[in-house]
């Protein structure tokens, strides 16, 4: 057998993976050029119909170069979801030309290496913005530096898939005048860090925010003798665990923020659910227009009195107008015992026909109503092709 030279087939697929990111920049540009179609006709981002027979006749091409379908379907449903957002957030800029290319300042709970870190790097890819670093230590913090006119934007954490919905974000937004202006959804993949050599056995203190220790608590309840440090951020803990250099301590953490802080896994994927996700706001103190191409989504907050079937009445509005709600979530009243406030997403643009009828109505018949903002709708990104 004639002897394979390993550095010359790497070669070879370097060149290949070089060729590959230039015709993926070129398909993004291309995407460009339909979302400026799209305009032009009047025609939605998202077309479904499109997708499917995209996927089918590349998964039957693929299979005559014998690649699987399921490695066509995952790579193209990625790429397809870029485009869609790319388009999205071309219509987006031109509808908010104060989204362009600015330098935010960005209020964010922590510093580099958390989670909403990362969120804030996401929302900035996604107007091509530069950040203006304004770490704050609690969520309030965060409302306020915005409220005030300190920070452009706040960035928060508002439900996640393993510990559920936030409750002091649902809490602060009761009260605030800020608006919804964006959402993220960031993969969480929680580690067991550590500073220097060690191993789980010697472990007797673990760091972390409440959020992630609340997220991986099957494995932290798997644990002998553990004592649990609850810190302010994912950040301040990372960064306590790398100012102690005890090998009996550990910290909660992304692998990506470990190695900025010089950590190391001793625990990949530690979290109770595999599949993690983060939902994120994006706040502002002006609202946002959403085009009607984009799919949009729109938070409202509202309370009925203790009136008996007043929330079913309330509820049976959405459904008579065609107005799809996606979440509800419950928070007491302070100062008004026994009260609660409903939260409530809907798949609706605040600006469609529907959804002002539907408003109109509810108004009338609720004690409280506010509109917490429209915005584009991420979640589908997650649950089909584009």
């Amino acid at each position: 057998m004639e002897k394979i030279d390993l550095n010359q087939i790497r070669t070879q697929i370097t060149a290949l993976d070089e060729q590959l990111l230039q015709l993926l920049a070129d398909r993004r540009a291309l995407s460009i050029q339909v979302v400026k179609s799209k305009i032009q006709d009047q025609k939605p981002i998202r077309d479904s119909y499109r997708e499917t027979l995209l996927l089918e006749n590349l998964a039957e091409k693929g299979k005559k170069l014998d690649l699987k379908s399921e490695y066509i379907n995952r790579v193209y449903r990625s790429i397809i979801e870029d485009s869609v957002e790319l388009q999205q957030d071309f219509l987006m800029q031109l509808d908010n030309p104060s989204l362009k290319s600015a330098e935010y300042k960005i209020a964010y709970l922590g510093s580099k290496g958390s989670y909403s870190h990362a969120a804030v790097e996401k929302y900035l890819a996604s107007v091509n913005g530069g950040l203006i670093d304004f770490g704050c230590t609690s969520f309030d913090a965060i409302f306020a530096a915005v409220e005030n006119k300190e920070a452009d934007l706040g960035v928060l954490p508002i439900e996640n898939t393993s510990s559920g919905s936030i409750n002091e974000v649902y809490d602060l937004l009761q009260t605030t005048r800020l608006k919804i202006i964006d959402e993220l959804y960031i993969p969480v993949k929680h580690n067991l860090l550590v500073s220097c050599e060690t191993d789980l056995s010697e472990i007797t203190t673990i760091y972390g925010h409440h959020q992630p220790i609340a997220q991986c608590s099957d494995f932290l309840n798997e644990l002998d003798d553990i004592e649990v440090k609850v810190m302010d951020s994912t950040s301040s803990a990372l960064s306590e665990v790398q100012a102690l250099k005890d090998p009996k301590i550990a910290v909660l953490g992304s692998a990506e923020a470990g190695k900025h802080y010089g950590l190391q896994s001793i625990r990949a994927d530690v979290a109770n659910q595999k599949d993690n996700q983060t939902r994120f706001i994006v706040v502002a103190r002006e609202a946002v227009n959403v085009p009607f191409a984009c799919a949009a989504k729109t938070s409202l907050i509202l309370s009925v009195g203790q009136r008996p079937g007043a929330l079913v009445d309330a509820l049976m509005i959405f459904k008579k107008h065609s107005v799809n709600m996606c979440k509800i979530e419950s928070r007491p009243i302070k100062g008004r015992p026994w009260e609660e406030m409903f939260y409530i997403d809907v798949t609706e643009n605040l600006k469609s026909e529907a959804m002002q009828l539907a408003i109109k109505e509810l108004k009338a018949s609720v004690s409280d109503f506010s509109e917490l903002g429209c915005y584009i709708n991420r979640t589908i990104f997650s649950e089909e092709a584009s």
